[in-house]
């Protein structure tokens, strides 16, 4: 857990414990104190969401080169190939694009990154998620410590997609997009690894 996560968990449980003392306060038929402790805890977020789309909206990209990791905890996702398929017929003009992504536990446990997923983008701002049933092993398998395994998730793309790049996020269902600076925050431009810069 990194320092960003550390002041989201903090403000959380800051905002539990107001929570509990605003709910005692009305309970004792403490209105102004209860409005007043409800007025802190919106104050703070405000604040807290004011900084967090800031951060989100002023951040360039980040762009992560062709084997380089990215890492989510002790979870490492490193893209170190693509291919398309040929011979197997994709539907409605598109094209299949193979992604070969190392999957690393840099942990002292078997470990797995349940939420993460990945999609392709192109330069038009078009996206394409993984394709189910032909990638294999899923991104989302559990890995002995200090081992890796290879993923091959697949893509059906158009034919006319130029300029693919890979995003990895763990969704929006997660505490991340609420953590300032995180590249699956509110707002935020989503991490890339461009797929023809090998």
């Amino acid at each position: 857990m990194n320092l960003r996560e550390l002041l989201l968990a903090g403000l959380a449980g800051w905002t539990a414990i107001g929570i509990v003392g605003t709910a005692i306060s009305l309970v004792r038929r403490e209105r102004r104190r209860a409005v007043r402790g409800l007025a802190w805890i919106a104050g703070v977020w405000v604040v807290y969401m004011g900084v967090l789309l800031t951060v989100s909206l002023r951040q360039r990209q980040r762009v992560v080169a062709f084997g380089q990791p990215q890492c989510f905890d002790e979870m490492c996702f490193t893209v170190v190939g693509v291919s398309e398929i040929e011979g197997l017929p994709a539907q409605d003009g598109r094209r299949l694009v193979r992604v070969t992504v190392r999957i690393a536990n840099r942990g002292h446990k078997p470990e797995s990154e349940d939420l993460i997923q990945a999609y392709l983008i192109d330069r038009e701002g078009r996206l394409w998620g993984e394709s189910p049933g032909l990638s294999g092993v899923r991104l989302t398998t559990r890995v002995p410590a200090g081992q890796s395994v290879l993923s091959e998730p697949v893509f059906a793309v158009s034919e006319d997609a130029t300029g693919l790049k890979l995003v990895f996020t763990r969704g929006h269902r997660q505490p991340g997009v609420l953590v300032i600076g995180d590249s699956d925050s509110l707002l935020h431009r989503r991490t890339v690894v461009p797929l023809d810069q090998r």
